[in-house]
């Protein structure tokens, strides 16, 4: 039976690569590589740079295909990102059918964590519930832009016996829920930033963790909102992308309890 590998890579540090990781990659006879433009070329490029680190076994091949893109016109968010879904579904179902061959293993190599805000778990069950290929597949943990965000700010994650909220940058506009103190924002188009800048709230921000660009901001966040959507806008400029996390921490007096 063919096999697949949700294998995490972590968040940008080759580094960052676990043992159980290098073990299977080194099991691999067959990579999956989704080309997202060249703006973005640097994340194939990582993934290539790991492969030639850790993999002992020559013998691998790798096969790269162009990205689906997400439809951001879609009436709806969900609805764009199922969408997006299905088509990856179509690509990944192609890719194992056709190029892996019966008794091999592929893989997928998992910018961070495949099970957080990741969808390749999601289109291997999608591609499994068809019915149309029948594989098996494994999921090897990865370091998460949230873990390496913790460790370049040298802070813990919750404070003592208080709860971590991981949330989006669209749902931190609907504001913080009660009792939470602690909030760790991905996926932030910068909508975000603004929402709790008017309260007594600490931010802990960091853009391509683990690489030789990141770049790290810490304090109130309503004295660093400007200077992190400065940062913001010429990162993305210089790099045509950019992949930022951060942690927001208010004092539980300043609370807004309703």
């Amino acid at each position: 039976m063919k096999k697949v590998l949700l294998i995490g890579i972590g968040a940008g540090n080759p580094d960052y690569v676990t043992m159980q990781a290098v073990k299977a990659l080194n099991e691999v006879d067959v990579f999956f590589f989704l080309d997202k433009g060249e703006a973005k070329r640097d994340l194939v490029d990582l993934r290539t740079e790991i492969c030639e680190r850790f993999i002992t076994n020559r013998s691998y091949r790798v096969v790269e295909v162009e990205s689906p893109a997400r439809d951001v016109s879609r009436p709806s968010y969900k609805s764009g990102v199922h969408a997006w879904h299905r088509d990856k579904a179509d690509i990944f179902g192609r890719l194992i059918e056709e190029e892996l061959r019966d008794g091999e293993v592929g893989a997928f190599l998992i910018w961070g964590d495949p099970s957080l805000y990741d969808s390749t778990i999601r289109i291997i069950h999608q591609i499994l519930a068809d019915g149309r290929i029948t594989f098996d597949y494994e999921v090897i943990p990865g370091i998460t832009s949230i873990q390496a965000l913790a460790a370049q700010h040298r802070i813990a994650l919750n404070t003592i016996g208080e709860p971590v909220h991981i949330t989006t940058g669209r749902r931190l506009n609907e504001g913080l829920p009660r009792h939470i103190d602690t909030a760790v924002i991905m996926l932030d188009n910068g909508s975000g930033l603004r929402a709790l800048a008017g309260e007594d709230v600490d931010i802990y921000w960091g853009a391509y963790l683990g690489t030789p660009d990141e770049v790290l901001v810490a304090g109130k966040l309503r004295e660093r909102v400007d200077e992190i959507e400065r940062v913001r806008e010429e990162e993305r400029s210089r790099k045509g992308w950019i992949m930022d996390t951060y942690l927001l921490r208010r004092n539980p007096d300043k609370r807004k309890d309703s």
